[in-house]
């Protein structure tokens, strides 16, 4: 999986995540944010600024259209509303698919915006796609995430999810990666407190 770290590493399978924590989506200088999922092709131009913008490898067009044409009910967008303007300051691009006999979900992408990270936009993309992923009928949800990303670890811990395997290298820049996973079953423990999730 590819989530945006606290450094922009990129890892040697193309994904990444930008982790953040906190509850709030709004505050102090930000605008009011909005969640939706993919519905076009001037989604896909603001998902490619905003990761070129924060992630310090660059991504090919092939590799986006590749989660956003076959899954766009598990691509979500953050969008910060400022007046009358709007611009996207979050993403994240999942799939579904089987392996193994069964339907997995895999988080492929996630970044949010620096200014705007530890308010909690990257955990509710992440729920909404866990969500969405249990009402697709995914048996599991599986992400990696670098071993030194104390704060995706931890978000991801509260979520229910559990360290399957250490990936060695997995990353571009040399660094070793968890595999994270996470079963249906604890998904909807987990969903069914996530109010009280810090």
């Amino acid at each position: 999986a590819k989530h945006a770290m606290a450094n922009g590493g990129a890892n040697a399978n193309g994904s990444s995540c930008e982790c953040c924590s906190g509850c709030s989506t709004s505050g102090a200088g930000a605008g009011e944010i909005t969640f939706r999922t993919y519905s076009a092709e001037e989604d896909l131009l603001a998902l490619m600024s905003l990761v070129d913008k924060e992630l310090s490898e660059p991504y090919s067009i092939f590799t986006y259209r590749y989660f956003v044409y076959n899954w766009p009910q598990l691509c979500f967008l953050a969008f910060e509303r400022v007046g009358t303007e709007e611009h996207c300051v979050g993403a994240l691009v999942c799939k579904a698919d089987l392996h193994k006999q069964v339907l997995r979900g895999y988080v492929a992408m996630l970044v949010v915006e620096r200014r705007l990270r530890k308010r909690g936009i990257g955990k509710e993309m992440v729920k909404m796609a866990i969500e969405r992923m249990i009402a697709e009928g995914c048996a599991e949800v599986v992400l990696e995430a670098e071993v030194s990303n104390k704060a995706a670890l931890n978000l991801y811990s509260k979520l229910g999810f559990i360290r399957d395997k250490r990936l060695y290298k997995y990353y571009l820049t040399g660094t070793d990666a968890y595999r994270l996973k996470l079963s249906i079953s604890n998904a909807h423990l987990s969903l069914a407190h996530r109010d009280g999730i810090a």
